[in-house]
């Protein structure tokens, strides 16, 4: 990790009890807090689920070891972060709204009251639980407001956040909880966001410019980033049974107007330069007098901030140059690798046993990758217990989907429902008896990174008998040969695909689907990844010869036209055989050999090779002609009867339509 910024409070940090998981490490408070206390000991986890390299973590160059991933939104994931690391002292700094470019209402909720739900339900009294509120909270009442004032929150954020306040206060007094809330005032310092009024002040500033400006008369409560992250640190200290389940303001509770932080600005890096001001919009939550009362902050937490603002605006501009801001950070944040959604898709039918298994290993497998996840199972009308498996999942896990189909309309359907509702950056195509190993997909989403829309499994080797795979290889190798367009040999279903590829696939109008097929039929860039295809773990296979056979007539009469060209050349071979055989049989009787016997049997065999050849190709037009007759028919690929996300059940035909529609459009 960088090694310029100075250790803050070793003694402090020493004293908290560990292991210490920080909730939200890779946003800028966050961050902070986390590399104040990495310094000091190695305790110290950072979760966060919305990059798999945070641009700030990556910068810090955080140890792999020390970056967990963690969806708030789903209790298992939190219950698997608490089980691992069993964390004794909790800080919580992940939010979402507060930015305006962060406009999704139902993630603020879910986000700032279900996450912190999710978290105090894994927290136990032995525990320490410091949660970052917002003086949003105060809202309209936002002039000096004690902790005692009432609450008027003036957006979705602020009602959120109070939620999230009262919720803490219910599990300090019912259930007996250390938690105290830090209603943080305007925040400043290293690891902001570069677009923010002081990061993009100091960058302009030191450059000897001023950015623009928002009206002069508008106010904050400025606390320097260490001063907040020494609050986190006495609150974590002084928490007990008087004060658990409280609100404290941090702030200076001094009232800094633009015209007076421009001023300072000024007057710290000697800048002449006269401000133009309202040159920027106001932002619609901004207020005349916002700042705070720190008195119950101080009286019980034994915290004062004791930076100044001249002396925070000068550590500011001292931490980009050391961090070379224009070359490293602002580049990271413009071009940060985001965290993406995968969403695995499996084709379930008598597959009841396997489904469990194939949720633990996708979840682990996920958790591993650091990427946030939606499993959708397609339940095809399966016979067995497949339902109340997936009930069971999705009680438990509200980022499990379960989709039901009226009857049994095959594994291409299956997946072609499950990727209409998907919103996942990415899907994965897997069958439900485990014989696509979860394992695969991190190779997978390496390709996929690495520019690769489509990245399919191919089978270098299959778990059954040497006669079988051999029969196996040689029909994807013919297929190959005969298709019109190129489809890689053994490749199966299993791989993961792109969401601009899906929304092609999706859109096809064709009713008889071979996604195999069609995934080669639309293009993009492709690759694949070698893998052993195992025995199925329960039960036996749903296939056989004669629906093997099937498989390959599929394949076959909708990606190939060699069965009519193969007819047309043996129609013309035979008819050039007939005339030749005709003027051999003319001249063996006139010239040749005289005594040549007009054969019956001859006749006989003729007619039925003949016969033989006009039903042949009859029958392969026939395939077509049914293909033709079955796409004109227009009937819908399956039918769903349900569709479950977490607690959530979808029954009726308007339900299921608003939200397929709804999810379409993410």
């Amino acid at each position: 990790m960088n090694q310029s910024a100075p250790i803050l409070l070793p003694e402090k940090i020493a004293r908290l009890q560990g292991p210490i998981v920080v909730f939200g490490a890779s946003g800028f408070i966050g961050a902070n807090l986390f590399e104040q206390l990495f310094r000091v000991r190695q305790d110290v986890f950072a979760l966060t689920h919305d990059a798999t390299k945070a641009w700030r973590l990556k910068l810090l160059d955080v140890p792999a070891e020390n970056i967990v991933h963690c969806d708030i939104l789903s209790n298992t994931s939190v219950q698997d972060v608490f089980g691992k690391l069993k964390p004794k002292t909790i800080f919580n700094l992940a939010a979402y709204g507060a930015y305006s470019k962060q406009k999704n209402v139902g993630l603020t909720y879910e986000t700032n009251v279900l996450g912190t739900v999710n978290i105090l339900e894994n927290c136990s009294a032995e525990m320490v639980y410091i949660h970052a509120g917002s003086s949003s909270e105060y809202g309209f009442n936002c002039t000096a407001p004690k902790e005692t004032d009432p609450v008027e929150p003036n957006s979705h954020y602020a009602v959120s956040k109070v939620s999230a306040a009262y919720t803490l206060d219910f599990y300090a007094k019912v259930h007996g909880l250390n938690t105290l809330n830090l209603r943080l005032y305007s925040i400043y310092g290293g690891w902001e966001e570069p677009d923010r009024l002081i990061p993009r002040l100091i960058e302009e500033v030191r450059n000897g410019k001023l950015p623009p400006l928002v009206s002069p008369d508008i106010s904050r409560d400025f606390v320097y980033v260490d001063d907040c992250v020494d609050a986190f640190v006495q609150a974590a200290l002084r928490v007990n049974p008087e004060i658990r389940g409280r609100s404290y303001n941090i702030a200076t509770g001094q009232k800094t107007t633009m015209r007076e932080l421009v001023d300072a600005a000024r007057q710290t890096f000697g800048l002449t330069l006269e401000p133009v001001w309202g040159s920027m919009n106001n932002r619609n939550w901004d207020l005349a007098d916002w700042y705070g009362d720190p008195t119950a902050a101080e009286t019980d937490l034994g915290w004062k901030a004791t930076t100044t603002l001249g002396d925070g605006l000068r550590r500011t501009a001292d931490w980009q140059i050391s961090h070379e801001y224009e070359s490293r950070v602002i580049p990271a944040f413009n071009t940060p690798t985001l965290n993406p959604v995968i969403s695995p898709i499996i084709a379930c039918y008598k597959d009841a046993q396997a489904i469990p298994f194939m949720y633990e290993r996708l979840v682990k497998t996920f958790n591993e990758m650091k990427v946030r996840y939606e499993i959708i199972f397609v339940n095809d009308n399966s016979p067995d217990n497949t339902d109340e498996v997936l009930d069971a999942i999705c009680a438990k896990d509200p980022n499990v989907i379960a989709i039901k189909h009226s009857r049994n309309f095959g594994s291409q359907s299956a997946f072609l429902s499950g990727m209409e509702i998907a919103t996942g950056d990415a899907v994965v195509l897997m069958d439900g008896d485990l014989q696509d190993p979860p394992e695969v997909i991190p190779r997978f989403y390496e390709k996929w990174q690495q520019g690769f829309d489509v990245t399919y499994g191919v089978r270098v080797q299959r778990e059954m008998a040497p006669h079988v795979h051999f029969f196996y290889k040689q029909f994807y190798r013919l297929f190959r040969k005969t298709a019109y367009i190129n489809i890689p040999v053994d490749a199966g279903d299993f791989s993961m695909i792109d969401r601009k590829v899906v929304r092609e696939l999706v859109s096809l109008p064709e009713t008889e689907q071979f996604l195999r097929g069609l995934r080669a039929w639309v293009g993009f860039k492709q690759t694949g990844v070698d893998y052993v295809r195992p025995e199925r773990m329960f039960g036996v296979s749903t296939n056989n010869w004669t629906k093997n056979i099937w498989w390959a007539k599929k394949a076959i009469f909708s990606f190939s036209f060699a069965p009519l060209e193969l007819m047309t050349y043996a129609g013309f071979v035979l008819t050039v055989l007939s005339v030749l055989g005709i003027l051999w049989q003319i001249l063996a009787k006139f010239v040749f050999f005289p005594d040549t016997p007009a054969g019956l049997s001859t006749v006989i065999i003729l007619v039925m090779f003949f016969g033989g050849i006009n039903l042949l190709g009859i029958s392969f037009l026939g395939e077509y002609i049914s293909k033709i007759f079955e796409e004109t028919k227009k009937r819908p690929k399956f039918i769903r009867t349900m569709v479950r996300k977490g607690q959530r059940v979808y029954k009726t035909a308007a339900e299921i339509s608003t939200l397929v529609e709804q999810r379409k459009s993410k």
